[in-house]
C-alpha cells in the first residue's frame, strides 16, 4: 500500500477513522536517521497500521535557539519511511496546529522543571502540548519514542498517565553510531574534529557505569569522574551532569534504585544530550 502524505488536521483524521487497529504512531521532527527508522521498524511490528509525524514544533524553541537552523529534508524523510513500509506521514504546517487565536498549552509539572527543563525553560510545555494534540488527532494504541531523549519520555508517561490519554507508550532503546555517538538530527550541524570530540558525551557515560558496575554507588563521585573526563577535551563545554532517580528525575546521593545517569555537552555550538540507565531489572 502507498505511503500516504497528509498536512490536514481533517483528513488526519478521516484517515484514522478508516484505518485498521492497533494504530502505532511515531512523533518525530524530521531529518530522520537509523534511531527514528528503528522505532518505525518496532511500530510495524506490533500494529495494524503505523503513522509518523512530521513536524518541527516551535513552541519547544526558545527565541535564541535553532528553529530556523533545524534541518529540513521532507522528500529524503518520505522515501526511508516509505523503505520501513510506514502507512502515513503528517505533515502539518505550523497554523494548521496552531492556528490564529490558539492560547492553550499543558504543563508538566516538576518532572519537566529539572535538567533541560531548568536549561530550556519553554521547552518541555511546548513537547507536552503538541504530544497532546497528535495524541489527540490520531489516537494511537501506541506511541514510540527513543531512550535517548530520557527526560522527554518521562514527561511523555507523566503526561498520558495524569491525563489519562491511555496510549502505550512504548520507550526503545537509543541508537548509536558505531563508535557510540548516539544518534540525532544534530549532529549534521558537526565539523570532523567536533564529530571527533562528541564522542567524549558516551565515553563519560561508560565512565559512570563501569564504576557503577564496579561497586560505586555515591552519585557525587560518579558525577565528578564524568566531569572530570569532559573537562580534558578542549572542544567540549559541560552544560551539567546527572544522576537522578529515574522514575522523578531527583538528583540522587547514592545510587540505591534504578537512576538515568545524563549529561548535556556543547561542542562547537551543537549543544548535544545522552543518557544510559543504572539499575534496571
Amino acid at each position: 500500500m502507498e505511503l500516504q502524505l497528509l498536512h490536514t488536521v481533517a483528513e488526519t483524521i478521516a484517515w484514522r477513522d478508516r484505518a485498521p487497529r492497533p494504530l502505532g504512531l511515531v512523533p518525530t521532527m524530521g531529518y530522520l536517521h537509523e534511531g527514528h527508522l528503528s522505532l518505525a521498524r518496532r511500530a510495524r511490528q506490533e500494529n495494524a497500521s503505523v503513522a509518523v509525524s512530521i513536524f518541527v514544533n516551535p513552541t519547544q524553541f526558545a527565541p535564541q535557539e535553532d528553529l530556523a537552523a533545524y534541518p529540513r529534508d521532507l522528500k529524503r524523510d518520505l522515501a526511508m519511511l516509505d523503505g520501513e513500509r510506514v502507512d502515513m506521514v503528517f505533515n502539518p504546517g505550523v497554523e494548521e496546529l496552531y492556528p490564529p487565536g490558539f492560547e492553550t498549552s499543558v504543563s508538566p509539572g516538576p518532572i519537566a522543571s529539572r535538567l533541560e527543563g531548568e536549561r530550556r525553560p519553554v521547552h518541555f510545555r511546548g513537547v507536552a502540548t503538541v504530544v497532546t494534540k497528535l495524541f489527540t488527532i490520531l489516537r494511537p494504541d501506541r506511541a514510540y519514542f527513543g531512550q535517548k531523549d530520557g527526560q522527554q519520555v518521562r514527561v511523555i508517561q507523566r503526561l498520558n498517565d495524569d491525563l489519562n490519554l491511555g496510549v502505550g507508550i512504548v520507550v526503545c532503546p537509543t541508537v548509536r553510531e558505531p563508535d557510540g555517538l548516539a544518534m540525532s538530527s544534530r549532529n549534521v550541524y558537526l565539523n570532523p574534529q567536533e564529530r571527533q570530540a562528541a564522542l567524549v558525551l558516551y565515553r563519560a557515560l561508560c565512565l559512570a557505569q563501569e564504576r557503577y558496575h564496579r561497586g560505586e554507588r555515591d552519585a557525587g563521585r560518579l558525577r565528578l569522574a564524568m566531569e572530570e573526563l569532559i573537562g580534558r577535551e578542549p572542544l567540549a563545554r559541560l552544560d551539567y551532569v546527572s544522576v537522578a532517580d529515574q522514575r522523578t528525575l531527583e538528583e540522587l546521593e547514592r545510587v540505591v534504585r534504578p537512576a538515568m545517569v545524563s549529561l548535556a555537552v556543547r561542542i562547537g555550538k551543537t549543544r548535544l544530550i545522552d543518557n544510559l540507565l543504572l539499575g534496571e531489572g
